[in-house]
């Protein structure tokens, strides 16, 4: 595997650009996010298009979005890049990325939802990791909406591990106990596979699978899952960890009908299948996964998922 391509290490205190690639966040929740990065130390830069409405659902243009997107990279006194929320839109952005400018300037950039179509490409493209975590609005905007350990350790590049406390529970135990190693990756799991038989489809193969989602029913997650199978993209997967899935439930339906469709959609897959890890789309203090790192899975006597290299050149 190609050497990542590293960040500099950072620390509350530095200045942070915050930007919207998909849909208009709201102005409000923008506000008490930003409040909220400020009382952490970090110095927020409104990006030019943050709050721009349309067209349509866009948080402006494709061009005003790469623009925003590009000079928030290129700027050398930028050390951390948030995205606003997801939404929808920044699939738009990646046919015209910049990578040389990206390249160049690598930043953490955290984010989730629908970026996760930019953070896989950086990653399969500059091997630029990811930063699977909180956002402004949705997450920095709400008390206990962040998971301060994990993002501390993420950015200064500390070795961590999160478990049981975070939600992250065993679904079946593969057919070897033993712990596992390999390279983090994933995201939203409705992203994932709407890239499927484009340029920009996920690599998959070798990989610990994260894959979290909201509101979907659960037969739907049974339909992207079944699709991941029929494109090959579980072929050589060593685990699964699933996120919180957040309301991912059918009206009327028993709560553990969701687990029940994970287990019968994987029920030839060999490794192990946890579920509940709170990183995402989550109920309450979400978790920053650097993915695209070496990472260890855990199943017994309590699921672990212990991320071994930091994700930025301290």
């Amino acid at each position: 595997m190609a050497e990542l391509l590293k960040p500099r290490a950072a620390a509350v205190g530095v200045k942070a650009a915050v930007l919207s690639p998909a849909s208009t966040p709201d102005p409000a929740k923008v506000e008490r996010g930003m409040e909220a990065l400020r009382n952490l130390g970090f110095l927020p830069m409104e990006a030019p298009h943050m709050l721009t409405r349309g067209p349509l659902y866009f948080a402006g243009t494709t061009e005003q979005r790469l623009l925003d997107f590009h000079a928030a990279f290129a700027d050398d006194t930028v050390r951390v890049v948030f995205a606003t929320r997801g939404g929808y839109g920044s699939n738009y952005l990646l046919e015209d990325l910049d990578m040389d400018v990206l390249g160049d300037h690598p930043k953490p950039f955290f984010c989730y939802s629908d970026m996760t179509a930019l953070q896989i490409t950086l990653l399969d493209t500059l091997n630029l990791p990811a930063f699977h975590g909180p956002m402004v609005s949705p997450d920095f905007g709400r008390e206990d909406g962040v998971h301060l350990p994990s993002l501390l350790a993420a950015l200064s590049g500390e070795p961590y591990k999160v478990g049981k406390a975070e939600g992250l529970r065993l679904l079946r135990a593969g057919t070897d106990a033993a712990p596992l190693r390999g390279v983090l990756y994933g995201g939203c799991l409705s992203i994932l596979t709407a890239l499927l038989g484009t340029a920009y489809e996920p690599q998959t193969e070798g990989k610990l699978l994260f894959l979290e989602d909201v509101s979907a029913k659960p037969f739907q997650i049974d339909r992207m899952l079944w699709q991941l199978k029929q494109s090959e993209k579980l072929d050589g997967v060593k685990g699964i960890i699933f996120g919180e899935m957040l309301d991912c439930i059918s009206p009327g339906a028993r709560p553990e009908l969701l687990e029940e469709v994970i287990l019968n959609a994987l029920d030839d897959f060999e490794g192990p299948i946890m579920i509940g890890l709170r990183s995402g789309h989550v109920s309450r203090s979400n978790v920053t996964l650097t993915l695209g790192v070496e990472a260890e899975l855990i199943s017994m006597p309590d699921p672990e998922l212990r991320l071994l290299e930091p994700a930025v050149a301290r």
